[in-house]
C-alpha cells in the first residue's frame, strides 16, 4: 500500500514547481482565507405618478393627491454570508517526498485550499433575488364612459369620473344588501361581480391618486472585518437618492461594529492520532474565531446582525505530518471561508 502510495504520488506530481516566499519547492501550495462579509441588501423603490385629475382629488373625495412626481426609498432585508479570499500572508507549500501520502489538495479558484486528499463538497452559492411578478397595470380609459371620454375639458371629465365611480360604489352596496336590480344566482357570480366592481373603481380612481409602481433590488457590499472595529461608515442611505457612497453626505451613515466574541475552533479529535509521532512536516489550517457584526444607524438604532467564524480573528494551527506518514494517511475537508477544519478522518496505512 505505502509503495503503490508513493509511486502514484510521485508520478502525478513531481513536476510541479511551486513558489514560497522566496524559495522555489516542489510541492503543492495553497492560501489559508481571509473572512469576509457579503451583505446583501434589498432596497426598495416608490415612484408615485400624479394622475390626469389630481387637482380635483380633494374636490370630489376629500383627499388630497400627489400632483408631482414623487420618489422614496427604503430598506427592506438585509441577508449576510461569510466568503473566503486568499490571505497571502498566509501561504503554505506542501512538499512532495516520499514519506508522506498526500496525494491531491483541493482549492477554490482564487487557491483558498478547501480539501486534502479527497474532494470538498460544492458550495451552496448565495441565494439570487428575483423579483416578484407584478400585475399587469391598468388603464383608466379602458373603463370610461363615453360621456368621460367626449368631455371637452378637465373639470368636466373630473366631475363624470367622480360620478362614475361613486355609482359603482352604489351597485356594490345594493349587492352586498341583495337589493340589486339582478342578483347573481350564486356565490361564483356574485365574487365575479365584485372583482369587476372593484377594477374598474381601482382604473378610475387612478385619474385622481395617480398610480404607486413599487420595485425592489438586490445591492452586494462586501467587507473585510478588522480587529476593533468601531463606528466604521459601511455605507450611506437617503430616503431621497436611495444607496449612496461613503462620501456622499445626502445620504445617513450606516455603521459597523466588530465584536471579537473569543471563542476559537477547535481540531477534530482525530488530529490527535499522531500526537506521539515526530514528524518535521508541518501543514497549517486555520482555527478561526467567532466574531459578531452589529449594523447600526447613526443614532445607534440596530437595524442588523451577524455572527460568523473570522480568520483573521483566530490563529493558525500547524497540524503534524505525521497525519500523511508512514502509518496513517488523513482526509481533510476546510472551510474555505473560515480556514476551519470541517471533516478530518485517520486511517492506518496496512
Amino acid at each position: 500500500m505505502k509503495k503503490f502510495l508513493s509511486a502514484l504520488l510521485l508520478s502525478v506530481l513531481t513536476s510541479m514547481p511551486v513558489s514560497a516566499g522566496n524559495d522555489t519547492t516542489e510541492g503543492l501550495s495553497y492560501y489559508l482565507p481571509k473572512t469576509a462579509v457579503r451583505m446583501q441588501l434589498l432596497i426598495e423603490k416608490t415612484t408615485t405618478q400624479p394622475g390626469q385629475l389630481a387637482d380635483y382629488s380633494e374636490l370630489f373625495f376629500k383627499k388630497p393627491a400627489p400632483t408631482s412626481m414623487q420618489t422614496s426609498y427604503r430598506i427592506v432585508g438585509i441577508n449576510f454570508t461569510a466568503v473566503g479570499q486568499p490571505d497571502t500572508d498566509k501561504q503554505f507549500t506542501v512538499a512532495v517526498d516520499k514519506k508522506h501520502s498526500i496525494l491531491s489538495i483541493d482549492c477554490d479558484p482564487n487557491g483558498t485550499l478547501r480539501a486534502i486528499n479527497t474532494k470538498a463538497p460544492v458550495c451552496a452559492k448565495p441565494r439570487q433575488f428575483r423579483q416578484a411578478p407584478k400585475p399587469a397595470p391598468l388603464n383608466p380609459r379602458d373603463y370610461m364612459s363615453q360621456d368621460i371620454l367626449a368631455a371637452a375639458n378637465l373639470p368636466k371629465m373630473a366631475q363624470l369620473a367622480a360620478q362614475e365611480i361613486y355609482d359603482i360604489r352604489d351597485s356594490r352596496n345594493q349587492l352586498s344588501r341583495g337589493e340589486a336590480d339582478n342578483m347573481p344566482k350564486d356565490g361564483e357570480q356574485l365574487r365575479l361581480m365584485y372583482r369587476q366592481l372593484d377594477t374598474q373603481e381601482r382604473a378610475l380612481m387612478q385619474l385622481f391618486t395617480g398610480t404607486v409602481d413599487v420595485d425592489t433590488t438586490e445591492t452586494v457590499l462586501t467587507f473585510v472585518p478588522q480587529q476593533a472595529e468601531k463606528r466604521h461608515v459601511l455605507f450611506r442611505f437617503s430616503k431621497a437618492f436611495g444607496l449612496t457612497s461613503v462620501d456622499d453626505y445626502s445620504g445617513e451613515p450606516y455603521y459597523v461594529d466588530i465584536e471579537d466574541e473569543g471563542i476559537y475552533a477547535k481540531l477534530p479529535e482525530d488530529a490527535s492520532m499522531a500526537d506521539k509521532e515526530k514528524d518535521n512536516f508541518k501543514l497549517g489550517v486555520g482555527m478561526p474565531g467567532k466574531i459578531r457584526v452589529q449594523v447600526n444607524k447613526a443614532d445607534g438604532t440596530p437595524v442588523a446582525s451577524f455572527e460568523t467564524n473570522a480568520a483573521q480573528f483566530g490563529r493558525v494551527e500547524l497540524l503534524n505530518g505525521a497525519l500523511f506518514g508512514k502509518k496513517f494517511t488523513s482526509h481533510i475537508i476546510v472551510d474555505p471561508a473560515t480556514g476551519a477544519v470541517v471533516e478530518l478522518k485517520t486511517e492506518p496505512l496496512e
